[in-house]
């Protein structure tokens, strides 16, 4: 395999990268995620249904920035660009830890992609944001093990059944469905408020999204929503897989940076025996350790995104990587964060709690890192 130069980065991949830094660190500080997030712990954990805020205003804005379109191909009204600069953008939205539909956009955007479904990715490319339901509530993340039917009445399609772990659900404007008919796995577009349709808020640790299950009781859904037909849903699933996962990664990236870099900085102020933390080998070997996992992690996520673009035949391959070797980095991330910022670390007043839960969470999304070094096996294997 021959990976493009600099896994295709290129001056317009750069300005993605470096407007969305810029316009993040001066729009959504940590202060204003603590703010909108974690102001009251018993709101957060003991309210009866959880918080799913998000600030709206700062959605329309990225919305203007061209960021739900990034993914969206011309012909629908979209940007068009290459996943790398999807990937740059998610790697910011995480090192930020920002609470949006945005990611859950991005990743249905992979999907109705896969399925050549322009009307919906014109609605993306509009700002609308989406989210997709198309896991069981045993939680297999395999595409064809999905918990809703569809049947056909009168011209159009009736779908009954439950789709679990559906990330921001509260935030879409509408769903892709995985539902199984007799001709096999198709894939349904359902508007948020469409009758029959009930969204179950979950009660998770991650408080910077939201997380609920669908109930779909006789939903209906005419011509214009079937996204991919009866038999073509798996394949299109399997096919935007390599995509969904890679953003997934960059998520977890971004996000395992900024445990990086605020650990690294408390560890130059926090003073014990007359000496700044970090002088001492237990604290700064750790430290290095999270860097090159983190370094790891990244080189993965972007030759995912790269072979996507130029070698999708591997594509499958790296992403599984990039997944399992983020998810890992989150993980020691995550516990140095907490160990090396001492007594303070465990406390809910420390910010490093908030970026815990956002790992914790997308360590298991579409897979951990095991799963995926199992699905990589199967890869292997079948060569």
């Amino acid at each position: 395999m021959a990976l493009t130069k600099d896994f295709g980065f290129g001056p317009d991949e750069q300005l993605v990268r470096d407007q969305a830094r810029k316009f993040l660190r001066e729009s959504f500080g940590i202060e204003r995620l603590r703010k909108l997030v974690a102001a009251d712990h018993h709101e957060a954990y003991e309210s009866a249904v959880q918080p799913a805020p998000y600030d709206t205003a700062l959605w329309q804005q990225m919305v203007e920035l061209g960021w739900t379109a990034l993914a969206v191909p011309e012909a629908a009204g979209g940007v068009g660009m290459k996943t790398i600069a999807v990937a740059t953008l998610v790697e910011e939205v995480g090192r930020v830890a920002l609470p949006s539909p945005l990611v859950s956009t991005l990743v249905t955007t992979m999907v109705l992609r896969a399925a050549g479904a322009m009307p919906w990715l014109e609605r993306i490319a509009a700002g609308e944001a989406a989210a997709l339901a198309a896991t069981n509530a045993e939680g297999s993340w395999e595409p064809s093990d999905t918990g809703v039917e569809a049947r056909s009445e009168g011209g159009r399609t009736i779908l009954t059944g439950t789709a679990a772990f559906v990330q921001d659900a509260r935030k879409a404007s509408f769903f892709v469905v995985s539902a199984r008919g007799p001709g096999g796995v198709g894939l349904y577009a359902v508007p948020a408020n469409a009758p029959g349709l009930t969204i179950t808020p979950d009660r998770i640790v991650d408080l910077t999204r939201d997380q609920a299950t669908l109930t779909l009781s006789r939903v209906p859904v005419d011509a214009a929503g079937v996204v991919a037909p009866e038999g073509r849903g798996v394949a299109a699933l399997e096919a935007a897989m390599p995509g969904v996962l890679t953003i997934v990664a960059a998520d977890l990236c971004g996000a395992a940076e900024w445990q990086l870099q605020t650990t690294t900085e408390y560890a130059k102020t926090r003073v014990q025996f007359d000496h700044p933390i970090g002088f001492f080998q237990a604290v700064k070997h750790p430290i290095v350790n999270m860097m090159l996992a983190v370094d790891r992690a990244r080189s993965l996520t972007y030759a995912a995104a790269c072979a996507i673009d130029h070698e999708p035949d591997d594509a499958p391959r790296l992403a599984r990587m990039a997944k399992a070797a983020a998810s890992d980095a989150a993980a020691f991330c995550s516990d140095r964060s907490i160990q090396l910022h001492g007594g303070i670390g465990f406390t809910w007043e420390c910010d490093v709690h908030l970026y815990f839960k956002r790992q914790k969470h997308n360590q298991l999304l579409y897979g951990d890192a095991a799963y995926q070094r199992a699905k990589l096996a199967e890869l292997l294997d079948a060569r």
